[in-house]
């Protein structure tokens, strides 16, 4: 198996715990129109586009909209989120995140960034973890949503590396299989109920290090 040159990171979940800022957004919408939405019923918007989770939403609701009405509600949502993400520090880095890519830079190993969401950079400069990317990939750059493997292929690009020299960290399913798609290996950050395809599954970036992601 080819050496590890560049890995590759989705945001949410992997980094920064920004879920809970998404799933609270989705559930004011949700009430606003009439229904609830768990926990659960987030599970399955994980590593899912902003328009095809209000899809979801909308059929956990029962509820058909036209397209114009479906843009607005996005857009709703959105701010709402970026409300609540605007608040971010440094101390919602995930515990183990920091510290593991400042070990992959010292041993000279590219980092990017691999992400579906549109608010990436306002979330890496909140947090001051913009410098450490070599690339960043998101939501802006991207047509195509997880599991199409867009996303970590327009970054193995950018750095000029082959797919088979990057893994690629997720915390969905989605992403994990984009990974697949794209000929990388992966790291699922999480339960290996839903993260089973991953080569390695730690329960977060504390429990990984550079030796071991080089046995991948």
């Amino acid at each position: 198996m080819s050496s590890v040159s560049t890995c590759l990171f989705d945001l949410d979940g992997v980094l920064v715990d920004t879920a809970k800022y998404h799933y609270i957004a989705w559930k004011r919408l949700a009430e606003e129109l009439g229904f609830s939405f768990t926990e659960q019923d987030n599970e399955r918007l994980k590593g899912v586009s902003r328009m095809a989770s209000l899809d979801i939403l909308l059929e956990i609701g029962g509820i058909t909209l036209d397209e114009h009405t479906k843009l607005m509600l996005a857009d709703k949502k959105n701010a709402w989120y970026v409300e609540y993400i605007s608040t971010m520090d440094a101390s919602e880095i995930l515990p183990g995140a920091l510290e593991f890519i400042q070990a992959l830079k010292a041993a000279g190993i590219q980092v990017a960034l691999g992400s579906a969401s549109k608010n990436a950079m306002l979330i890496l400069h909140n947090t001051g973890l913009t410098p450490y990317f070599d690339a960043i990939i998101d939501g802006t750059k991207t047509s195509q949503a997880k599991p199409d493997p867009e996303v970590f292929t327009m970054g193995a690009r950018e750095l000029g590396v082959e797919p088979t020299a990057c893994v690629v960290f997720e915390d969905a399913e989605a992403g994990i299989e984009a990974a697949i798609r794209a000929g990388m290996r992966s790291v699922g950050i999480g339960s290996p109920q839903t993260l089973g395809r991953a080569n390695l599954i730690v329960s977060s970036l504390k429990d990984i290090t550079v030796d071991r992601l080089l046995t991948l």
